[in-house]
């Protein structure tokens, strides 16, 4: 990765991708802590993503990863420290409303409707940007009419950014698995969020198809969307990340590019177990 300052923020030159990335952070984390009874799932965890960034989160199984990224997206409520987003502190929001602030997050299962057409189901990721009154679409008004072409673009364009503009009626659950999780991302993605949370979006796939997904994920700051994935595929997150975050035992214990990463000690203990020092 190379990398050229800017007044005001830096440029990130990644995979031959120019960004322009902000110097204010738009996800901040500021000792994040949740505790489920006596259970510390997350202790303490500080972190910061600035707009037109990728960064990785990844970790053992059982580091934090999943109930940071709940915390993030206000599935969870945080038992201390905040999330200030777009400067904007997302304690007590629903989910809906954080939706509408701009972000948004997958699941490692994939949630789809198999029985609706491809074009149908990214219609759904809109719904958080619907403005018209249900009474207005069923009378025909003008506005509604509007609104429903917009809508239809916005899906147009989700399903065009991860290849599957060609396919719009066909049924979704004919898809292929790694199709169906790329709809999963067009149905996000149609909601024109400022921040997608990728919760393990290549689970599943063989390596043709995860690298497609990485040059997904890497054109997604083209469209002003900056990104967060969480993944056990260390390949793409190297591939992918401009920075990573590392979790064990609900703690950060490391965060830098992907050469500082594969360099440091504490990560090398945390996936291979540690080992004696003489």
């Amino acid at each position: 990765m190379e990398e050229t300052r800017w007044s005001g923020g830096r440029h990130i030159v990644s995979a031959g991708i120019d960004v322009a990335v902000s110097g204010k952070p738009l996800l901040q984390v500021e000792a994040l802590s949740k505790r489920f009874g006596g259970v510390r799932a997350l202790n303490d965890v500080s972190f910061a993503l600035h707009a037109g960034e990728i960064l990785g989160l990844i970790g053992p199984n059982g580091s934090g990863k999943s109930t940071c990224v709940n915390l993030l997206s206000g599935t969870l409520p945080p038992t201390s420290g905040r999330v200030l987003f777009d400067g904007v502190a997302l304690a007590g929001l629903p989910v809906d409303a954080v939706v509408r602030r701009g972000l948004i997050r997958t699941f490692q299962a994939t949630q789809i409707f198999p029985e609706y057409s491809v074009i149908e189901n990214a219609l759904v990721g809109c719904h958080a940007r619907y403005r018209q009154a249900a009474s207005a679409a069923v009378f025909g008004l003008a506005g509604a009419r509007r609104e429903e072409a917009e809508m239809r673009q916005a899906a147009l364009a989700a399903l065009a950014i991860v290849g599957l503009e060609q396919r719009g009626d066909v049924l979704a659950g004919t898809l292929s698995v790694a199709d169906q999780r790329l709809l999963m991302i067009a149905v996000a993605l149609a909601s024109r969020p400022k921040l997608i949370l990728l919760d393990e979006p290549a689970a599943g796939m063989v390596a043709a198809e995860r690298r497609a997904l990485s040059a997904i994920i890497r054109g997604l700051p083209r469209h002003g969307i900056s990104v967060l994935v969480i993944e056990h595929h260390m390949g793409l997150i190297m591939e992918v990340c401009d920075r990573i975050v590392v979790l064990n035992f609900g703690e950060k214990i490391a965060e830098g590019t992907g050469a500082d990463i594969r360099a440091n000690q504490s990560v090398i203990d945390a996936y291979l177990g540690r080992r004696d020092h003489a």
